[in-house]
């Protein structure tokens, strides 16, 4: 019965192996069109944020607000192009008259592509880590609104990759200091002083603000010394 079964097993893992090299090919053809797209579009600011935010929360007219002053500023903005805070991004940049790029995928719940992406600014992807690979490469600055798993991800991902130094020194944003407060307090008091996981810098590389001037004057003064550039 044992051989049986390994039998059955491998036989579906060998069919399996067989459409996973066949994957390769689809997995490329993401990333061609997304570097194609994204290298012709300019400076960009990345916003994270929930796909539950309703227009009219106090989160959605902040993201609103901030990506209007960043397009205004000369920045496009970069959002995985569906509903909440991500409608409310790609919002604020067509308001001030900046590109609003829309990195869509397919989920079954949630995702859908909201009426503010720029008409050759929309991409689709099947694939989350090429989609987030997009975002990490073409956006001089990452601004986390309020959000859950899939924002905490790319939190996460994003502040890996700039304590690594696996790209350019790049604005790291959150907005909202009463959502983010509790986070922020357990990382100092656990992570840093506690367990002493992280070094007392990993921590100053974030920066929490709650106004669009904040944000709009920090970039400011941060791209007044560091270039405007792909961040691999």
């Amino acid at each position: 019965m044992k051989d049986k079964l390994t039998n059955i097993k491998m036989r579906d893992w060998t069919e399996t192996r067989a459409h996973s090299s066949w994957q390769v090919f689809k997995i490329m053809a993401e990333f061609v069109q997304g570097f194609e797209t994204l290298a012709k579009i300019g400076p960009c600011i990345s916003i994270f944020g929930s796909a539950r935010t309703q227009p009219g929360h106090k989160y959605y007219d902040m993201t609103v607000e901030v990506a209007k002053r960043l397009a205004e500023e000369g920045f496009g903005i970069i959002t995985g192009g569906g509903p909440g805070i991500m409608e409310a991004g790609n919002k604020g940049a067509s308001l001030g008259g900046g590109r609003s790029v829309g990195l869509n995928i397919a989920l079954p719940f949630e995702q859908f592509s909201n009426q503010f992406l720029s008409a050759d600014s929309s991409l689709d992807f099947d694939y989350f880590f090429v989609r987030k690979v997009m975002f990490a490469k073409y956006s001089q600055g990452f601004i986390m609104m309020p959000g859950g798993w899939g924002t905490m991800d790319e939190f996460f991902e994003i502040a890996t990759l700039i304590q690594t130094r696996k790209f350019t020194q790049t604005p790291m944003i959150c907005m909202g200091s009463s959502y983010w407060k509790g986070l922020f307090d357990w990382m100092r008091e656990t992570m840093l002083e506690g367990e002493k996981n992280i070094s007392p810098g990993d921590l100053e590389m974030i920066k929490i603000f709650d106004t669009a001037e904040e944000v709009v004057a920090y970039l400011h003064e941060f791209y007044t010394h560091n270039k405007l550039q792909p961040n691999f």
